[in-house]
């Protein structure tokens, strides 16, 4: 009886071990189960991250056990990140500076950055003294500019921000000068600050600003020195605030960071670009 109760005890466990097996066996090979064996992580700029997000998704499609991770907190953050192996690429929405010759950039697409008003706001256009006059409180109403006795909300981009350097630039200002109501973050941000706020003004990635447009915000792009802020006009050269949106590394690529580099770069990803109004490679 002692033998045949230790004999159904080896019985059973070779039995578990068998299941086991074949449990494993299946959760490799069943489909929908993860079996991602690579992976690639991308961090930065907000105005990149949507367009990175939906060429990795395709990238992922057509090459199946790689994963892509997308996160955004800023050109600064790519290029910190990128820098400390804390991401494979890093995302910038601008070109490189000389201080960041150790960074390699890679340009998937080119952007401007507009002024953005409150769609209800009559004044259509501005000029560039108009614009540093605004942002440095010097005038601080619309009817000053020909629009309705309203407060003029400015609205600046938070440090580390790109689009804030880039806008600084430009307009020969330091940002100790500006006399900001409101700080945002991202676009979407500055985005739906100006829409809900009729005496706002802000300024934001073209492209966004048009996506968003076209969408029924209640924003709008004002002629700036006469010339439209638009994907048109960034696509002619004649739009004069505009960027390249980069992606960056550091070293020796991986195999699997060339080739997403390579992809992101290449006519594939043409219609991504335009979707997301931006101006491609190729145009």
């Amino acid at each position: 009886m002692i033998f045949t109760l230790y004999k159904n005890r080896d019985r059973n466990k070779r039995i578990s071990i068998r299941r086991l097996a074949t449990l494993v066996l299946l959760l490799v090979f069943v489909p929908g189960i993860s079996t991602a064996t690579e992976h690639l992580s991308l961090t930065g700029s907000s105005t990149v991250a949507p367009l990175a997000l939906e060429i990795a998704k395709r990238f992922e499609k057509l090459n199946p056990g790689i994963r892509i991770d997308v996160q955004t907190g800023g050109s600064s953050r790519g290029i910190n990140d990128a820098r400390r192996g804390l991401a494979d690429i890093g995302m910038v929405s601008r070109a490189l500076k000389q201080s960041e010759t150790d960074l390699t950039a890679h340009t998937i697409a080119t952007d401007g950055i507009g002024i953005i008003l409150h769609s209800d706001n009559p004044v259509d256009q501005l000029s560039d003294d108009q614009i540093r006059a605004i942002y440095t409180g010097k005038i601080a109403n619309w009817r000053e500019l020909g629009g309705e006795d309203r407060g003029i909300t400015v609205v600046n981009k938070a440090e580390g921000r790109s689009t804030l350097e880039l806008f600084l630039h430009y307009f020969g200002l330091r940002n100790s000068q500006i006399k900001a109501r409101v700080i945002i973050g991202d676009n979407q941000q500055g985005i739906k600050t100006v829409a809900g706020n009729p005496g706002a003004i802000g300024y934001v990635s073209i492209g966004t600003a048009e996506y968003e447009e076209q969408r029924g915000v209640s924003i709008k792009r004002p002629i700036v020195n006469g010339v439209e802020a638009s994907i048109a006009t960034v696509r002619s050269g004649d739009f004069p605030l505009s960027r390249p949106l980069n992606l960056v590394t550091k070293g020796e690529l991986t195999d699997l960071a060339k080739r997403f580099i390579l992809f992101a770069q290449s006519a594939q990803v043409d219609d991504l670009v335009e979707g997301q109004f931006f101006v491609s490679r190729q145009h």
